[in-house]
This record gives C-alpha cells, sequence and structure tokens, in this order.
C-alpha cells in the first residue's frame, strides 16, 4: 500500500509540472497597458484603457518607460531694447521647465495634469538680437535638433517666421502681441491682447470719467518702431472716432530715445489732446514721462492729460523706477501686480525660491516665461496622450495639443483663463487694465476684446 501510495504522488508531481512551468512563461510576456487620461475642459479627467495584454519584445519599438527627451523654448531678444524684458522671460522659462521635470506636474493647481515619468523637457534657446534674418537662421537650427514648438521676441521676427511656422506646422508663443499675427491668422500663439484692443480698452475706461461736455481729444504718442505703429491703422482711428473721441493725429517717439521727446510732448498740448495711446518699452516710456512731468503735463498737474500705454509697458517694471513720478499713467495688458494674492503669484515665488534664491529676476516679464513655457509644455502634454511621445510630429503638436488647449488656468497671473484652437490664437478674452495711483499699482477693471485689425492684404 505505500509504495501505491508514492507512485501516485510521484505521477501527479509530473502531470503538474509543465502547467507551473507554462505558467511561469506567460508571467515573463505579460505586460499591463498604462491607463490613458484624457483631460477635458476644466481640468476633469476620465481613465480609459488598463487592460492587460501580451505581448512578444519589440527591440526597435518605443516602450512605456523608455525616456523620451520634448524640447522646448525658442528665441530670446537678449540684445536690444528687448533685452531686459526677455532675460526675464528666459528665466522664468528655466525654472519653469525644471519645475515640471522635477514634478510631473502642469502646476500646483493642475496636479491632475501629469506629465509620464519617463518625459523629460529641455529647453533650447539663442539670442535673437531684434533681428528677423538672425531669427530664422535659429529657427532653423533649432528645428534641426527636433524642437516640436516654437517662440518669437517680438513682432518683426514673428512676421519673418508666420508663412515658416504655417509650411512646417509648428506652433508658436509669443510675448508680442502684434495685430499682424491674426490677420491672417498663423500658428503664433499669444497670451496678451493685441496692442489695439489694449488701446480700445484705455479708451473705453477713459470716457467713464469723463464729465465735460465737448468730446474728448485722443492721439498716438508711440514708439516708432514696427512695435508702436501697430496701432496706428484707419480701424483703430475709426473706432476711437465711434466711441465720441476727436482723434487728433500721431506722434513718435524712438525705442530708446537718446534726448528727451519734447518737441512730440508740446506738440500734444498745441493740440489740446486729452488721453495720448502708445505703445513703448520701458526704457522708451520712462524717459517720456520724465519730460512730460518736467513740462507740467500729466494727471493733477497743470496741462492735464492721462498717458497711456500697452503692453509691453508694463506698470511692474515702470513704477520702481519711477514711483509718484509715474503718477497717473495707465498700462493695459494682461499680467496682475507681483503683489497680487493669487495662485500664480505664490507659484512664482516659490519657482525663484528654489531654483534661483540667490539670483532672483525682479522683472515682471518673468511671468510670461514661466507661462510660455506652460503653453508649450500642455501643448506637448495633450499631444502625448494620442500620439507615442518619441513619435511626435510638429503637426500633431500643432492640431492635437496647441489647438485643443482649454482653460489653461495660469493661477490668475493672465487676466483670464487660456484657451486655443484652429483659427483661434489669441488666448485671453480681455484686457486688464492698470493705473499708478500715489506711487501704486491700482487695478481699474477687465474690458473685453474688441477685435480691432488691420484690413485683409
Amino acid at each position: 500500500m505505500k509504495r501505491y501510495w508514492i507512485l501516485s504522488l510521484l505521477a501527479i508531481v509530473l502531470v503538474a509540472l509543465p502547467l507551473m512551468v507554462a505558467c511561469g512563461e506567460d508571467e515573463t510576456e505579460t505586460t499591463t497597458t498604462a491607463a490613458a487620461v484624457t483631460t477635458t475642459a476644466g481640468g476633469a479627467t476620465e481613465t480609459t484603457g488598463g487592460a492587460t495584454e501580451t505581448t512578444a519584445p519589440a527591440e526597435t519599438s518605443t516602450t512605456v518607460g523608455e525616456p523620451v527627451t520634448l524640447y522646448v523654448g525658442g528665441t530670446f531678444a537678449l540684445t536690444g531694447a528687448y533685452a531686459e524684458d526677455c532675460a526675464a522671460v528666459l528665466a522664468g522659462f528655466e525654472d519653469y521647465v525644471k519645475y515640471v521635470n522635477d514634478n510631473k506636474i502642469i502646476a500646483p493647481w493642475h496636479d491632475d495634469w501629469t506629465i509620464p515619468a519617463n518625459i523629460t523637457f529641455e529647453l533650447l534657446w539663442a539670442d535673437d538680437a531684434l533681428d528677423p534674418a538672425k531669427t530664422l537662421t535659429i529657427y532653423e537650427d533649432q528645428k534641426s535638433k527636433g524642437m516640436l514648438v516654437s517662440r518669437v521676441s517680438g513682432s518683426p521676427e514673428g512676421m519673418a517666421l508666420k508663412d515658416l511656422l504655417i509650411e512646417d506646422n509648428i506652433g508658436a508663443t509669443s510675448q508680442s502681441t502684434s495685430p499682424a499675427y491674426l490677420q491672417p491668422v498663423g500658428n503664433i500663439f499669444t497670451n496678451a491682447p493685441i496692442y489695439t484692443d489694449e488701446m480700445a480698452a484705455v479708451a473705453e475706461w477713459f470716457l467713464e470719467s469723463w464729465t465735460e461736455t465737448r468730446a474728448p481729444r485722443v492721439a498716438y504718442l508711440t514708439a516708432d518702431s514696427p512695435l508702436g505703429r501697430n496701432i496706428d491703422i484707419p480701424e483703430m482711428q475709426e473706432y476711437l472716432v465711434s466711441l465720441g473721441y476727436e482723434f487728433a493725429g500721431a506722434q513718435f517717439v524712438p525705442m530708446v530715445p537718446t534726448a528727451p521727446p519734447t518737441t512730440q510732448l508740446a506738440w500734444l498740448k498745441d493740440n489740446n489732446v486729452d488721453l495720448a495711446l502708445g505703445v513703448m518699452v520701458n526704457p522708451g516710456s520712462q524717459p517720456t514721462i520724465k519730460e512730460a512731468v518736467r513740462l507740467g503735463m500729466g494727471v493733477g498737474m497743470e496741462y492735464e492729460i492721462t498717458f497711456a500705454f500697452g503692453n509691453p509697458g508694463h506698470l511692474q517694471i515702470f513704477l520702481p523706477d519711477m514711483g509718484a513720478t509715474g503718477n497717473g499713467v495707465v498700462v493695459a495688458g494682461d499680467f496682475c501686480a507681483q503683489d497680487a494674492d493669487v495662485p500664480g503669484i505664490e507659484f512664482a515665488n516659490m519657482l525663484q525660491d528654489t531654483y534661483r534664491a540667490n539670483k532672483k529676476n525682479t522683472n515682471v516679464m518673468y511671468l510670461d516665461g514661466v507661462i510660455e513655457g506652460m503653453t508649450q509644455i500642455e501643448a506637448l502634454r495633450l499631444a502625448a496622450m494620442q500620439v507615442n511621445p518619441a513619435d511626435l510630429t510638429t503637426e500633431d503638436v500643432l492640431k492635437k495639443g496647441y489647438w485643443q488647449i482649454k482653460d489653461l488656468d495660469t493661477g490668475g497671473i493672465s487676466v483670464s483663463k487660456y484657451t486655443y484652437g484652429e483659427g483661434d490664437v489669441q488666448g485671453v478674452d480681455s484686457c486688464r487694465i492698470q493705473q499708478v495711483e500715489n506711487a501704486q499699482i491700482v487695478e481699474k477693471g477687465a474690458y473685453p476684446l474688441r477685435n480691432i485689425l488691420p484690413a485683409a492684404q
């Protein structure tokens, strides 16, 4: 009986052994497909997939977890009139990319908008020196390195790249908000109102406190450059007249004046101008206002006149150098004050504390670098949810990324959430008005965009 029991046990083991081996082989060849996360407008997510499938190893294909580097950035005007601003943009870009690589999320308030662990972002950048020809050379070099997104510094550089970006199906961010980007529309995605819409917002705001029976007189006092001349179009003048203004004409100031613009300011006084509208960089607006004050021109001064500038003439740059000298000056744009109590400012301060504790950049355009970086990476993130990151093309990122950005929350930095789409490259829907009062930035409200564009060429 004992011998029979031993033989029976041995037979059972011999039968079971091949099955045990087979089960072990199946386990080594089974991979779990990562769940796909689909982000909907407003940040809601839904998880799909999760099924287990048996696959054979494929040495030539990109498997889940294989490292992938995606390039962001573009050109920065680190030489010339935009140098101070663009250095700040680059700093914000650098810190934001480091944050995303370290934390694998878009922002603390978007912690469900995650970046796959195998994706790393690398910043490519070069100084375009506000030179369209140099910009084109940099663009081709960065494209050859595999950059799927781009950026441009100013209007001339943007116009030099506009057709190429369309031809190459590349989406680009820009700190410039030239109306030419929208007429006709291209692939340059802006994060602030266009210059004409900024001036329209100021004109509307000014009328709210106008009490005289006569019509107010308006003129341009703007930079003698493509930047400043963007507002000098018939459509802008027509809109001002439709609001009830008398249009007096235009005066132009060098981007960086080598002498005070006394003649231009005297012309405003001689023509009884109440509101002067312009687009200038900081090195132009400061000496202009200093000379105006010397001449007794400004809010509450001997000659009552309001000076207003559009982005990139940020009060956050203007005020620290000007103080009470700048009282009454108005700026229209997008960014909140740097001491605003909003999550985006807290986030930007955290970035600086973390990545540049000993070399903080106080220029407001640091915020632009953060949100341009956020926009580019969000476009790449959305596209990578639909296409293997290693196989992404520029067209994928444009159509499955940029065009799908909906309600991108900047934590209150911008006047509204960013939404883009095919033919819709202006992310915001309103314009923020700020004014200097007693050497402080005072919010005056937000005004809808009027879409004042030059006639189609």
